[in-house]
């Protein structure tokens, strides 16, 4: 992150302790995914009849090739990783072959975790997670600014009390391009933040990053 990474950097900080972690658009705790590379390219422009099912336009796209790489080394560098989950961070890549890859940095010691995924796979943005999860989820919020991209905070299943630990939030960087970061808070922030809120400020971080691989 870079937003200047610091300030950012610095918020999360301040509401997580030195503790908490995020990660991808697939929930599930200790087994969550974790990167590798797409094997499927991003697309270059968007389709037409994007976006769609209520998904907001992103007015500023970013271009495909910022979800080109790998999120390992381009999502967050060590020094950020350091700074949002104290060390040591074991870094776990792995590849979902129904979205693309995802990194997923570890303190095991404090329990906390971050998973980024790229969506490259879908082509489809924010549309399909507004379409297929929106009505899976028990937390839904949608966040009008991070770092000038449209995207939601998401968690839980309807009816159930929203997880204390966990949160996804999903930025749209294009109308066909996305990425999730997920929030695994460690147990000693368990109940004392809202997991959303510091997913929003890590996916911010990762917003700023890849802008700055953009060139912008």
């Amino acid at each position: 992150m870079t937003r200047r990474f610091v300030l950012s950097v610095c918020v999360i900080v301040a509401a997580v302790g030195l503790l908490s972690a995020c990660g991808g658009r697939v929930p599930g705790n200790g087994d969550t995914p974790s990167p590798g590379s797409s094997s499927t390219p991003p697309s270059s422009s968007a389709p037409s009849g994007l976006p769609y099912a209520g998904a907001p336009k992103v007015a500023s796209p970013l271009p495909a090739s910022v979800l080109a790489g790998d999120p390992c080394t381009d999502a967050l560098t060590p020094s950020q990783t350091d700074v949002l989950l104290g060390s040591p961070v074991k870094v776990t890549p792995r590849n979902l072959p129904e979205l693309g890859a995802v990194c997923a940095w570890s303190n095991l010691e404090r329990g906390s975790r971050i998973d980024v995924t790229y969506d490259t796979t879908t082509h489809t943005g924010l549309s399909k997670l507004y379409q297929n999860t929106k009505p899976q989820s028990g937390v839904w919020k949608p966040l009008t600014d991070v770092q000038g991209f449209p995207a939601v905070a998401h968690a839980g299943q309807p009816g159930q009390k929203p997880p204390v630990d966990f949160c996804v939030v999903s930025v749209g960087l294009a109308d066909d391009l996305a990425i999730d970061v997920s929030l695994f808070l460690g147990p000693a922030k368990r109940g004392a933040v809202d997991p959303c809120d510091v997913a929003g400020q890590a996916a911010g971080a990762v917003a700023i990053t890849l802008k700055a691989k953009a060139g912008e």
